[in-house]
């Protein structure tokens, strides 16, 4: 059962209070250049992407962003560091989310003053913990990055707002070690109810990421934990959006594009099944139905899998039978089995 939040806004995209679990990203352009970054924006929306973040290191990368933001088809957050300053100035550009952590602002009346401003605009802040950049006290305290660290990490970020009357909150625990993320999250979320932006950081490229990302996300989730979530790879940031998405709905969580399915290939597979099914993922990335669709490869599960299927194949000896809605409507040459199961999903 999912855990219900305090609800917020980016923008006009719901987070947490039991709105559906928001997909975000974050560009890898030097957003300074406003026509690379609002391509990527674009490019990130296309596959639905619902939040995204720039890096704001100096003022040039703050104006841009004014500009980025008026242009931008989806909510935008900026993520500061350290210069309380670059966050007034965001602010007063109308950027709908601040990814800072009050304690690194430095004295209690620059925190104060962004705050002030973040209220008025009803701009919600994200603190961000990162298990690599902890607090010198914490790593004194407990020798090295703990899942306690962490959350005492959050939590007293948590309290400056708090103090301030502030609680447009949204709290991420990240680490590039699963057990110790999901460790963190799940005491963090027994103190709080604040919603919670999840992730696993520095996952690594797409292949080690997308793994790390679906076991340690597959987990927070499926407790019921998470409110937003970024998949983090080293990578291009489409790829990350469309994990997104795969990991939610494996889940049953959310439905965005078709839920593709195919078997493992065997000794009983007669077709090439590998080349087919790729050819067919990659032609249906483009295709956003909320449908399932089947390659299977033999006669012992194929007919079953492709009959329960809203489209299906099942494949025989150089050739296959094409399934729409559990019937048989033809069979084709292996040579034509993608054409043809991308004929019937536009026919539906």
């Amino acid at each position: 059962m999912k855990t219900i939040t305090r609800q917020l806004h980016v923008g006009p995209v719901a987070v947490g209070g039991g709105a559906p679990c928001a997909v975000q990203s974050m560009c890898s352009t030097d957003t300074r250049d406003i026509k690379a970054t609002l391509a990527q924006i674009q490019a990130l929306n296309a596959v639905g992407c619902e939040i995204v973040r720039c890096a704001v290191p100096d003022a040039d990368a703050a104006d841009a962003l004014a500009a980025i933001k008026a242009q931008s088809p989806i909510p935008v957050i900026a993520d500061i560091h350290f210069d309380y300053k670059l966050a007034l100035r965001v602010l007063e550009g109308g950027i709908d989310g601040l990814r800072l952590n009050p304690g690194n602002i430095g004295e209690h009346w620059k925190v104060a003053e962004v705050v002030k401003s973040a209220a008025e605009r009803k701009v919600p802040i994200r603190i961000g913990v990162n298990a690599g950049s902890l607090e010198k006290h914490l790593l004194e305290k407990y020798g090295h990055p703990t899942a306690e660290a962490m959350v005492e990490s959050a939590m007293g970020h948590i309290r400056i707002l708090e103090e301030l009357n502030y609680q447009e909150i949204k709290v991420s625990l990240k680490a590039s070690d699963v057990p110790k993320t999901v460790e963190a999250y799940r005491l963090l979320s027994s103190q709080v109810n604040y919603p919670l932006h999840i992730g696993i950081t520095e996952a690594g490229t797409i292949f080690s990421g997308t793994i790390k990302s679906s076991v340690g996300l597959g987990i927070l989730l499926h407790a019921g934990i998470g409110d937003t979530l970024r998949v983090s790879l080293t990578g291009d940031p489409v790829d990350e959006v469309r994990v997104g998405y795969e990991i939610l709905k494996s889940l049953g969580l959310r439905q965005r594009g078709v839920n593709f399915v195919s078997c493992p290939t065997c000794g009983r597979c007669q077709i090439n099944l590998i080349r087919v099914a790729e050819e067919v993922e990659k032609r249906l990335q483009s295709v956003d139905k909320q449908i399932t669709v089947a390659v299977m490869g033999c006669a012992v599960n194929g007919p079953g899998e492709a009959r329960e299927a809203d489209v299906g194949v099942a494949g025989g000896k150089g050739e296959g039978l094409i399934f729409r809605k559990g019937e048989v409507v033809r069979k084709v040459s292996e040579a034509e089995l993608a054409d043809a199961l991308l004929e019937e999903i536009n026919n539906l």
